[in-house]
């Protein structure tokens, strides 16, 4: 199932969203930028900027040997956040930012938002982090971010309808579908894989499983914590 819109729209600017996307576009630019001209000056440049500024768990853990010259650890918290590892990567997550954050945006307020967003993130690095703590692979990606995003609008929307392209090989059609079915069906997958990558000690297709399922908990309880006034469910 492919999410296409929302039929909640926000009841103010989602300006926070809209910077947030435009923030990852421009890094994104950035990094094709560093791969269409590292053929021809520096092949390395491209990985060596994922290394610099992406999440490596055993990095803030300790348990392997920091490079020299490059950001704190916790600073890659949060510059992964912003990083990809390819067109469709990004496109997907904010695709999903856009159809759910704006109306989180619009209940929680832009600073809240902004706060909501970020300590989702960072909590669904830890989470990842705690799987597997000597990783040495960078993560990137502002998956965790944006799965915290949906776990938020779960609580909050859970009725709230949703225009979702439904693929079953041949068979192509544009469905109406309650957020929380959307939503589930996203969490039930991440955890089926999560719990593969648990049972073979790897990360299927390179994907941070546990940062998407931290992320979405994470989203869940910062809802709860961080709305600070009182609103319908819908």
């Amino acid at each position: 199932m492919l999410p296409l819109r929302a039929d909640l729209p926000g009841r103010v600017f989602p300006l926070v969203t809209l910077l947030i996307i435009v923030a990852n576009a421009l890094v994104f630019l950035y990094q094709s930028c560093l791969i269409l001209g590292a053929a021809a000056v520096e092949p390395q440049a491209p990985a060596d900027f994922v290394r610099e500024f992406g999440l490596t768990p055993c990095r803030l853990t300790g348990t392997c040997v920091a490079l020299a010259g490059v950001p704190h650890p916790v600073a890659t918290m949060f510059s992964s956040m912003f990083l990809h590892g390819g067109l469709l990567h990004v496109a997907g997550n904010m695709l999903y930012l856009w159809i759910f954050g704006n109306s989180l945006e619009s209940a929680l307020g832009h600073g809240r938002f902004l706060a909501f967003y970020l300590l989702s993130g960072l909590l669904a690095a830890l989470a990842q982090t705690a799987f597997q703590p000597d990783a040495s692979l960078p993560m990137i990606g502002a998956s965790g971010a944006v799965a915290g995003v949906l776990g938020g609008y779960s609580v909050l929307f859970p009725r709230a309808t949703i225009s979702t392209l439904l693929i079953l090989g041949f068979f192509i059609r544009l469905v109406h579908v309650p957020a929380i079915v959307v939503l589930g069906a996203w969490f039930a997958a991440q955890f089926l894989n999560g719990m593969l990558a648990r049972q073979t000690g790897a990360m299927p297709g390179d994907v941070a499983w546990f940062a998407h399922l931290g992320g979405f908990a994470a989203g869940v309880a910062l809802l709860f914590l961080m709305r600070g006034r009182p609103w319908a469910r819908l």
